[in-house]
């Protein structure tokens, strides 16, 4: 494809402009950069953006499997950002002045983002101060609804490897909170959670399985609504910290999208009559940090 489009340099063509055959708008120039990481070889699906010089984003894309990208753009000075797993982001300028030209910036490196330190092995559990188990959900069809669970409890068993860690986390049906009390003594009738017939929602990791970089995916089973289901959290690791009392933190971010119909939750009442209160897709959005078990804190 790129050679097609730039120009493959045989005999035939060889000297001629890579261009010629593609028309380009005059106000516009074709910008194309290869990326590579430290060994010389393609990062393919990197991550790219492309903003002007308000900040406002123009165009974003991931590289081909040749680690390519050739992109259409305005006339303009931007900001380039380039982002995988397992390396440390790029920031660069590109700058297209002149109208229907190729603007090759050559290969970009990227480099090995470092190492972070992985918790101890050893029973460690989610310090609830610090950690929000959120969600949202689409309102009648227009905007969103975000709340999160107050009360809830985890442990987390860290294996001699993380590949063989565990997680277990219970939350409080009953501690759901949108903000609107009425909404929320809604959501925790018998039309949504249940929460008399089902007072918990509970999660069991069976497998860690790394991504590359500080990035996880965390295996389990949901129990919600009397109702269990597989599902995979994207976790993104980020490092162990030492509190204002001395003891050890860890820090995750996770999140993952739940469909409500796969635990049965149905407002029928409203559905018959072709209104999706509530929408199909459930985002969940957890920060998370661990202290070792047992870790005695003043400030929760």
């Amino acid at each position: 494809m790129i050679s097609r489009l730039l120009g493959r340099q045989t005999g035939v063509n060889q000297g001629k402009d890579p261009l010629s055959g593609f028309p380009l708008p005059p106000n516009a120039g074709l910008l194309t950069f290869r990326v590579l990481d430290p060994f010389g070889e393609p990062v393919r699906e990197a991550q790219y953006t492309l903003s002007d010089s308000r900040g406002r984003k123009v165009v974003k894309g991931e590289t081909d499997p040749f680690g390519w990208v050739v992109v259409l753009v305005p006339l303009g000075e931007y900001r380039m950002a380039i982002s995988s797993n397992g390396f440390t982001p790029y920031r660069g300028d590109a700058s297209v002045r002149q109208g229907g030209t190729l603007v090759p910036l050559g290969d970009i490196t990227l480099h090995a983002a470092p190492t972070l330190p992985l918790p101890e092995p050893g029973e460690w559990e989610i310090e609830a101060a610090h950690t929000r188990i959120g969600f949202s959900a689409r309102h009648i069809g227009l905007g969103r609804v975000y709340g999160s669970f107050g009360n809830f409890a985890g442990a987390i068993r860290i294996g001699d490897t993380m590949e063989r860690s565990a997680m277990h986390v219970v939350i409080d049906a009953a501690s759901i909170d949108t903000k609107v009390r009425m909404r929320d003594t809604h959501l925790r009738s018998a039309d949504f959670l249940d929460v008399e017939r089902f007072p918990t929602l509970e999660f069991y990791s069976d497998r860690f399985v790394h991504r590359g970089g500080h990035h996880w995916a965390i295996t389990g089973g949901l129990t919600l609504h009397g109702v269990t289901r597989t599902v995979t959290l994207d976790a993104e690791y980020n490092g162990l910290r030492v509190g204002m009392e001395g003891e050890t933190r860890g820090a995750v971010r996770a999140t993952t999208e739940l469909h409500r119909e796969d635990y049965t939750i149905n407002w029928q009442t409203m559905l018959a009559r072709n209104i999706a209160v509530v929408g199909s897709s459930i985002k969940i959005d957890l920060d998370i940090q661990i202290v070792p078990k047992g870790t005695e804190l003043e400030f929760k």
